[in-house]
């Protein structure tokens, strides 16, 4: 396994807490009864989603600031777990190379969302890498 597993984990149970409107931790709890992960896997997961429950607001407004012509509540949820973990990864985890970050978003959009999705994903995290290199 590996952080690509780690991921996927990660936007699952973002996308389980988003449609159950339950971000707590007894929902990470029943998420971590119900799926095993290595222990790096579990520490990957555990930090991306408590930095994302800590930081939701800031990472919700760099995903609004590039929606161009979208609001956010109109996003799939799928699609907003993935942007909302790739936000993450580039704005606080400075260990993760940028690419990386967006490649592994894409991926997972393939994989979980419509045929469509990789193209609104890459769109958008390219906006705010562009706007972040501009600062």
């Amino acid at each position: 396994m590996g952080r690509k597993q780690a991921r996927e984990g990660t936007m699952k149970l973002l996308y389980q807490m988003a449609v159950n409107e339950d971000f707590s931790d007894e929902a990470m709890d029943v998420y971590f009864t119900e799926y095993t992960f290595d222990e790096l896997e579990k520490e990957y997961i555990l930090d991306a989603i408590n930095q994302i429950k800590e930081n939701m607001d800031s990472i919700d407004t760099y995903i609004e600031k590039h929606l161009e012509g979208w609001n956010i509540n109109r996003i799939a949820k799928v699609d907003l777990a993935v942007l909302r973990i790739a936000v993450y990864e580039i704005i606080y985890r400075k260990d993760i190379p940028v690419q990386v970050s967006i490649n592994e978003a894409i991926e997972i959009v393939k994989k979980y969302s419509t045929d469509e999705s990789f193209k609104f994903i890459n769109g958008v995290l390219g906006g705010l890498v562009r706007s972040i290199n501009k600062e």
